[in-house]
C-alpha cells in the first residue's frame, strides 16, 4: 500500500473525483497553501472540461466608462459598485451624481498584506483608492463606498495630479501630476517654466506619506515628455525617443530635506498647515538639486522599452520610423544582442504586433501578431554560457483560410485583366488575435480572436495550456463585436467580463459565468 501511495504521489493525482475524494480525508488539510493549489487545480479541470458551459448571466449599459477590478464592477464614476461573484450581479453601493468638481480622475485596488497587523479593522478589507479631480486623495471601502481617510494633495507648489499607479505592488504607490504647462499669454511673456512634474510618494495600509520631489528641467534636461516609477526605478522618458533609468529609493533618501508624516503641523517657506489638511496639501520635502547617478539608458521607438526575462534583457524598437514593428531583445549587462534577437514578424496591418515578458515570471518573451502569437524563451548558447539565444516556445495561430481576393478590371481597349492581391494580415474578416492575457491563478494563456463579416462581428476566447500552448477550451461570446471600438475582457477563475465601448460613447458589460449542469439551457 506504501508502494501504491508512492506511485500515486509520483504521477499525481489527475482524476477530478479523487482529488475531491482526498481533499474530503484531509490529505492536504497541514498546509492551507497546498490546499488552495489544489482547489485551483480542480477548478481548472472542471472550466476545461467539454460538458463546462459559460452563460452570459447579466448584461448592463452605461454612459460613462465601466471599470472592473477583482470581482467588483464599477459604474459612473465609480459610483455604483456591483458585485458580480454572486450567481447575478447585485449592487454593493450606489451614491448619488458626484459634483463634476468631485469626480474621480484615476483609482486603485488596495489589497490587504498577509502576516501584518494594521491599525484598524478596516484596513484588513479591501479597499478602492481615488484621486479626485480637487486633488483629494481618498480610501474608500471597497464593499460599502465609505470614505475610510481622506488626504488633501495640492498645496502652493501643484495643482493638478491625475495619474495613481504603483512603484511595488500593494506596498508604494505613486500619485503624478499632469505636465506642468504655463498659459499661453505667460509663455508669450517669456516666462520659463521649469517644473514639469510632481510625484507623492505613499506607503499603504496603513498609508503614509514619504514624500514629494519636482521632475525639474535644469536637472533631467529641456526634453523630457513623461516620467514613471516602477519596482524603485524612476523612469524618464525623452521626445527624441531616450529612455534614462535612476535609482528611485536612492533619490529618496539622497535629496530628502525632512521627512513628514500625515496630520502633522509644520512650516513651509512660512506657511504653517498640517500635511495632508486642505488648504495645505502635501510640502514638496524632495528636493533634486543635482542629477542623479544614470543606471541605463537606451533609445527606442515612442519611448517603448521593456526590462525582464532572466538574465535581464530588455526590449527595444529601433529609434526610426521604418523599424516600427521590428523588436531588438538584448542583454541588461552589456547591451549585446541575443543570438535570434531580432523579433520581426513582417506584418502588413494596420494595427502593429506587439511583444512583452510573460507576466508569469517564466522569463519568457510573448509576441502577438494578427494572425500568430510566438511564445519565445530565453536559453544559452551551446558551448557559449555568456551567450543568450531566443528560440520558439510554442506558437497559437488563428483559424484562417487560406484565400486570395481577385479584383477583375476591363482596359480602354475592353481586355478583362484579373488582379490578384493578397489582404492585410488584420483584414476583420480573417480571424485575428485582439487580447492575449494570462491567468495566474489558474495558469492559463487565454486568447481572444475576432471574426467580422460586414457589420457583425464574432469573438470567441480561448484558453491554453500555459506550459506548451495547447487548447483547452474556447468559449464563444454571445454579443457581436464591432472592431472600430475598444474592448476589454476579463477572465477572472470562473468569471468572464466583456466591456465595449459603442458608438456615441455608450458602454456595456457583459458578464458570463461557469454552468456546469448540461441539463440546463445555455
Amino acid at each position: 500500500a506504501g508502494g501504491g501511495r508512492a506511485a500515486l504521489r509520483a504521477c499525481g493525482v489527475h482524476n477530478i473525483c479523487r482529488l475531491l475524494t482526498r481533499r474530503a480525508h484531509g490529505f492536504y488539510a497541514r498546509d492551507a497553501g497546498v490546499a488552495h493549489r489544489k482547489n485551483l487545480g480542480l477548478l481548472r479541470k472542471i472550466m476545461c472540461q467539454e460538458s463546462t458551459k459559460f452563460k452570459n448571466v447579466w448584461t448592463t449599459h452605461s454612459a460613462s466608462p465601466i471599470a472592473y477590478e477583482r470581482g467588483r464592477i464599477y459604474m459612473d464614476n465609480y459610483q455604483c459598485c456591483i458585485s458580480s461573484i454572486a450567481q447575478e450581479p447585485r449592487i454593493l453601493y450606489q451614491k448619488s451624481k458626484c459634483a463634476k468638481s468631485e469626480k474621480i480622475e484615476d483609482a486603485l485596488l488596495l489589497e490587504c498584506p498577509l502576516g501584518e497587523m494594521l491599525p484598524n479593522p478596516s484596513d484588513y478589507k479591501a479597499s478602492l483608492i481615488v484621486l479626485t479631480v480637487q486633488n483629494w486623495l481618498l480610501r474608500l471601502s471597497a464593499d460599502s463606498g465609505e470614505v475610510l481617510e481622506k488626504v488633501y494633495l495640492a498645496g502652493s507648489c501643484c495643482k493638478f495630479f491625475r495619474y495613481l499607479s504603483w512603484d511595488t505592488p500593494q506596498e508604494v504607490m505613486i500619485v503624478k501630476s499632469a505636465q506642468n504647462k504655463l498659459p499661453a499669454a505667460a509663455r508669450q511673456a517669456g516666462i520659463q517654466q521649469s517644473v514639469l512634474f510632481y510625484l507623492a510618494v505613499f506607503q499603504v495600509l496603513p498609508l503614509s506619506f514619504i514624500g514629494m520631489l519636482e521632475i525639474n528641467k535644469k536637472i533631467f534636461g529641456n526634453s523630457v515628455t513623461d516620467v514613471a516609477v516602477s519596482n524603485g526605478i524612476l523612469i524618464v522618458m525623452y521626445s527624441m525617443g531616450l529612455v534614462r533609468l535612476y535609482n528611485f529609493k536612492a533619490i529618496l533618501e539622497q535629496f530628502m530635506e525632512q521627512p513628514y508624516d500625515l496630520g502633522q503641523e509644520f512650516n513651509w517657506n512660512g506657511q504653517v498647515g498640517v500635511v495632508g489638511k486642505y488648504p495645505f496639501g502635501l510640502p514638496c520635502n524632495i528636493k533634486i538639486t543635482d542629477t542623479p547617478p544614470l543606471l541605463f539608458e537606451a533609445s527606442s521607438l515612442e519611448n517603448a522599452f521593456q526590462i525582464g526575462g532572466y538574465p535581464w534583457h530588455y526590449i527595444i524598437t529601433p529609434n526610426k520610423k521604418k523599424h516600427k514593428g521590428v523588436f531588438h531583445i538584448c542583454s541588461l549587462k552589456d547591451n549585446a544582442l541575443a543570438k535570434n534577437g531580432i523579433q520581426d514578424m513582417k506584418c502588413c496591418s494596420l494595427e502593429p504586433d506587439w511583444i512583452y515578458f510573460h507576466p508569469d515570471m517564466s522569463g519568457r518573451i510573448i509576441h502577438v501578431g494578427p494572425n500568430l502569437i510566438k511564445v519565445l524563451k530565453l536559453k544559452e548558447v551551446k558551448n557559449h554560457a555568456d551567450q543568450m539565444e531566443i528560440a520558439e516556445d510554442f506558437t497559437i495561430v488563428a483559424k484562417r483560410e487560406n484565400c486570395v481576393n481577385n479584383a477583375v478590371t476591363v482596359t480602354a481597349s475592353g481586355r478583362v485583366v484579373k488582379k490578384r492581391f493578397t489582404s492585410l494580415d488584420d483584414d476583420p474578416e480573417q480571424e485575428t488575435f485582439k487580447i492575449v492575457d494570462y491567468e495566474d491563478e489558474l495558469d492559463l494563456l487565454s486568447t481572444v480572436a475576432v471574426t467580422q463579416i460586414g457589420a457583425d462581428g464574432r469573438a470567441h476566447l480561448d484558453f491554453h495550456c500555459n506550459e506548451h500552448g495547447i487548447l483547452l477550451k474556447s468559449i464563444p461570446l454571445k454579443e457581436s463585436w464591432d472592431v472600430t471600438y475598444s474592448h476589454e475582457v476579463y477572465f477572472d477563475k470562473d468569471l468572464i467580463l466583456h466591456i465595449e465601448q459603442k458608438p456615441n460613447r455608450r458602454f456595456s458589460c457583459h458578464v458570463y459565468q461557469m454552468v456546469c449542469d448540461t441539463a440546463r439551457d445555455d
